[in-house]
């Protein structure tokens, strides 16, 4: 026993550092064996893809506006899509019924500029702003570094869409299929296609190819699955048509400063004005819709579209319902295999109705950039270009969500004194004429999507209303309110500064980039 005592004490210095040679040994024998297993994964998930023959290059779920156009632009490149749409009959929709100027543009260069025609879109030029009985025009302004006609059209959503889905499927290489996507097929991490259910066969089936691209609108069942983008709900838009009408000025919007919310109406056909309205969530919940357009907001309209707005409520419309979201665009993800897009992926407030300008602008930069892609089954390749369609994005889609937001703050009502002057100090910004107009309305078309021009022309409205507090000598009340309304800009700015990433929103060169690439004139951009 002594002995063997006396052997474990000679041992007793080399017990922790023998203890960590057999832990090191043991982590990487444990690793070494998980990455083999993995490669061995890989090796077969590979495998299985390869012996999978799938005539698919593309496939797309969901065929909107983003969907639809981006079947028929890959198609024009000589891809094989498969458009998988739930329900391919005409979509009543209250959303998406202003298509800006940029979004025209963007239109034309997907060479989908004739889906406009035949279905009663309207001219719009500018809008017409109203507040406490003042009004003043204000209409996009004819820019020569705008490539296309500075107008916007306004239009019936559903049959704008079954005008891209016609086009689309009338090429050859386009498989439009009704069905129901239930959910993406991954092998290896990398994901090969969907899972679906057939509206004609009523069997569920898979399809695959080497990029899904998920564009299944605001109530996408696949986003989940892909990124954790969390939606933010503001309040509810309502709207009803006034049937066997025309607007005194139809090529202009209304937008009318109401309390709580802003009124929009508009020429929406022929013989048709969209009234259009955003209320407190309170009203929806409650039922009790009809009587607050009644007897709270039709008394607030200038008499000319009050008597338009009562028309319509007379005649018992339909009324549409929707909420108010907005979603900003999850941070780069290495997701192999798949891209999402249009409101899946993105969204804002629809005051300024440029969800449809957004969505036709990713679609031209994904357009694009996969045609540097010749083999789209090279996973790392494609993570490349799903990652310069991150960047390439931001300067349109940063405007566009900054823009909105700031809309939403700026044009309600408050009791707040403070909030009631940036409200009432961009009716006067607008009102000026000049750069103060034509510079809001350029970036409210989509006309110049540079953040740092929007972020100008916001501190330039923060500014004016400070001057009018201060003046004609600073005052304590003055000075506090001064200190609060530059404070509730600041809060306007700064979320959207750390959702679009300060880079992106205070770089001048990424903007000039994405005008140069992306705004400058085409045999058919200018083919009107």
């Amino acid at each position: 026993m002594m002995i063997l005592g006396e052997r474990v004490t000679a041992l007793s210095p080399y017990v922790w550092p023998l203890t960590l040679v057999a832990v090191v040994l043991t982590w990487t024998a444990f690793n070494v064996d998980k990455k083999k297993k993995k490669k061995r994964q890989n090796n077969k998930a590979a495998a299985t893809a390869g012996s999978r023959r799938s005539d698919t290059d593309v496939i797309i779920v969901g065929a909107g506006v983003a969907g639809s156009a981006l079947a028929y632009a890959l198609a024009k490149d000589g891809r094989r899509v498969h458009v998988i749409e739930r329900d391919l009959r005409e979509p009543e929709r209250l959303m998406g019924e202003g298509m800006q100027p940029g979004g025209r543009l963007m239109l034309a260069k997907l060479g989908l500029h004739d889906c406009l025609e035949g279905i009663e879109s309207q001219t719009t030029i500018g809008m017409v702003l109203y507040k406490d009985g003042k009004c003043v025009t204000a209409d996009f302004p004819a820019d020569d570094k705008f490539p296309h006609e500075p107008y916007a059209r306004s239009l019936r959503n559903g049959r704008f869409v079954q005008r891209l889905r016609h086009k689309a499927a009338s090429l050859p290489n386009v498989n439009l299929e009704e069905g129901t996507v239930k959910s993406l097929v991954e092998e290896g991490g990398v994901v090969k296609g969907v899972k679906y259910k057939s509206k004609v066969t009523g069997q569920e089936t898979s399809a695959f190819a080497p990029l899904t691209v998920v564009c299944d609108g605001a109530y996408s069942n696949l986003r989940r699955s892909i990124h954790n983008s969390k939606e933010e709900l503001h309040s509810h838009i309502v709207g009803f048509t006034t049937k066997n009408c025309r607007l005194e000025d139809p090529e202009r919007f209304n937008m009318v400063m109401t309390k709580p919310n802003v009124t929009l109406i508009y020429q929406l056909s022929d013989n048709e004005v969209r009234c259009y309205v955003e209320v407190p969530r309170e009203s929806v919940a409650n039922g009790e819709i009809t009587t607050f357009l009644k007897t709270t907001l039709a008394p607030q309209l200038p008499p000319k579209l009050r008597d338009i707005f009562s028309k319509g409520l007379d005649d018992a419309p339909k009324i549409l319902k929707t909420a108010t979201k907005s979603m900003t665009t999850p941070q780069y993800n290495d997701y192999k295999g798949v891209v999402v897009l249009g409101d899946a992926f993105n969204m804002r407030h629809p005051i300024i109705a440029s969800g449809m300008m957004v969505a036709l602008s990713d679609t031209l930069i994904l357009r694009d950039l996969l045609r540097s892609s010749d083999n789209l089954s090279d996973a790392k390749k494609l993570s490349q270009v799903v990652k310069s369609f991150y960047e390439h994005r931001k300067p349109m889609s940063a405007t566009v969500n900054t823009l909105a937001d700031a809309f939403r703050q700026v044009l309600r009502a408050s009791d707040d004194e403070a909030r009631e002057a940036m409200r009432q100090g961009f009716f006067d910004y607008i009102s000026r004429g000049g750069i103060c107009t034509s510079g809001v309305m350029a970036i409210f078309g989509g006309m110049n999507p540079r953040p740092i021009s929007l972020l100008l022309h916001l501190f330039a409205v923060t500014l004016s209303c400070i001057a009018r507090f201060l003046s004609p000598f600073p005052t304590p009340r003055g000075i506090w309110l001064s200190l609060r309304l530059f404070w509730l800009a600041l809060g306007m700015l700064g979320p959207n500064l750390k959702k679009e990433g300060v880079w992106h929103m205070l770089s001048p060169t990424a903007a000039a980039a994405y005008r140069k690439r992306y705004m400058t004139a085409t045999a058919t951009a200018v083919a009107f």
